[in-house]
């Protein structure tokens, strides 16, 4: 079975191994593409696009930046950018719900990819306190994203979905980017905006690499 091909084509012309990721096996723009083009809500949406998870990934960061005005901590803010970027490689925003159903092969998937992206990019890990303020952040967004962007009532949101959080009455995004409150963006300006938040946080604080472990991850590629 792992004789069968198991790697992408991406835009930059590199090959990236499902089954056995690095960290080399992308470019910044890859990843960024691939979460622009793939969709949360199973792709479906009141509007005239789909939601993708490059723009849900802007919408996460916004909140923590909100919650946190004087923090300035760009791998923070990278690790809250990225936190589904595994699904931006992959090409699969999976509903939460059917996860169980996938079993253990989907899980160790999924943690193989996120492991390299964040080995790749040398993100912190989570402490409870940061994780329990992301999973709420994370949680608003899907509540919001589910009354704007999908069509669900609030009442659906909190029984059906079972969500315990009220989704939010303005569309922060709006006050960076301008545009329709809540519309989703084509893929390829989704691309251009989570690039350039992508680009600006690497650029602006991103520890050093860590030697080890890249050193390591090489070899064992080689």
């Amino acid at each position: 079975m792992r004789d069968a091909r198991a790697w992408v084509r991406l835009l930059s012309g590199k090959r990236l191994d499902l089954l056995d990721p690095t960290p080399f096996d992308w470019e910044d723009k890859d990843l960024a593409l691939g979460l622009a083009r793939t969709y949360r809500w199973g792709g479906h949406s009141a509007w005239p696009l789909p939601l993708s998870v490059a723009q849900h990934s802007l919408f996460v960061l916004r909140l923590r930046r909100l919650w946190f005005p004087t923090a300035h901590d760009p791998r923070a803010d990278l690790r809250e950018l990225l936190h589904d970027a595994d699904e931006g490689l992959l090409g699969f925003d999976c509903i939460s719900v059917l996860k169980p159903f996938l079993g253990d092969a989907y899980r160790q998937l999924t943690t193989r990819l996120a492991n390299v992206i964040a080995l790749r990019y040398n993100l912190p890990a989570w402490t409870t306190k940061e994780h329990q303020s992301h999973k709420k952040a994370d949680r608003i967004t899907a509540a919001s994203e589910a009354v704007h962007v999908v069509g669900w009532t609030e009442a659906e949101v909190r029984n059906v979905l079972r969500i315990p959080f009220k989704p939010l009455a303005k569309d922060p995004l709006v006050d960076i980017y301008g545009g329709m409150p809540w519309e989703p963006w084509p893929p390829q300006l989704a691309a251009e905006r989570f690039l350039a938040e992508l680009e600006a946080l690497t650029a602006d604080g991103k520890a050093p690499e860590k030697p080890q472990a890249l050193a390591k991850a090489r070899a064992a590629r080689s």
